[in-house]
């Protein structure tokens, strides 16, 4: 019943309105957070759940760090923490970029059709991103947070 209230309380712009409002706040409060508490000698963030378990480093290890970094103006620090997560910053920022337009003009941006092939090859670099940051020898530490 909520849902026939809802449904003629706010149009499907509106409520694309109000979605991206939300998003948009939650993004601002959590970038504040982030760029006021470092997360590399605080408490206030969770640990890892894949670091903790089994040692190992996943993937998105050294992301809040790096966004911190980032935050901070630190690019190369930045790098250096999660070279993966910087390099697809912008195809992230494009993405919610889109999304942001959904709700201000109604429309997206035009999409970026990719074959399912690079989908695949980009899946295998995040696992070979995966296994080399947790060789423990010279090139490869270079790869841990």
């Amino acid at each position: 019943m909520s849902k026939f209230y809802a449904r003629h309380f706010f149009t499907a712009a509106q409520t694309q309105r109000l979605k991206l409002s939300a998003v948009l706040s939650a993004g601002i409060i959590a970038g504040f957070i982030l760029f006021a508490f470092n997360p590399a000698n605080s408490n206030f963030y969770a640990p890892c759940p894949f670091h903790a378990l089994t040692g190992f480093y996943c993937p998105g290890c050294g992301s809040l760090r790096s966004f911190h970094q980032l935050l901070h103006g630190n690019v190369a620090t930045a790098f250096g923490l999660n070279p993966l997560l910087v390099l697809s910053l912008p195809f992230l920022g494009y993405s919610f970029f889109s999304y942001i337009m959904v709700g201000v003009k109604g429309r997206p941006l035009p999409n970026v059709f990719v074959p399912s092939n690079y989908i695949w090859v980009l899946f295998g670099i995040v696992l070979l991103f995966w296994g080399l940051r947790n060789i423990p020898c010279y090139p490869f530490l270079l790869l841990a947070p």
